[in-house]
């Protein structure tokens, strides 16, 4: 288990650099904020699940799935709250945000 743990771990690194590198790459808030939370919750679905499978009380593994789903409820409608905000606020969405 520890060895599927670390792969886990190492994965969420890996992703957290991709996203850090594409939200630069961005010139719209709204992609930026796109990116950076389907990058932000696929890395801590991993790095729980890698602690859930690291940690051998059953306790504290339901705790950590409790905090798991929590985020997964939580995540999605707080950046759609950032987002609604900052359309309210007059920030206008760009038709592209790469050149083709």
């Amino acid at each position: 288990m520890i060895i599927i743990s670390n792969i886990l771990l190492v994965l969420s690194w890996i992703l957290i650099i991709t996203g850090l590198i594409g939200i630069g790459r961005f010139d719209s808030l709204y992609s930026k904020l796109l990116t950076g939370s389907k990058i932000d919750t696929a890395a801590v679905i991993l790095i729980l699940l890698a602690l859930i499978l690291r940690v051998e009380m059953l306790s504290f593994q339901l705790k950590l799935f409790i905090i798991l789903a929590f985020l997964l409820i939580t995540s999605p409608i707080s950046n759609h709250m950032i987002a609604f905000s900052a359309y309210f606020n007059g920030i206008e969405i760009k038709e592209r945000d790469y050149d083709s």
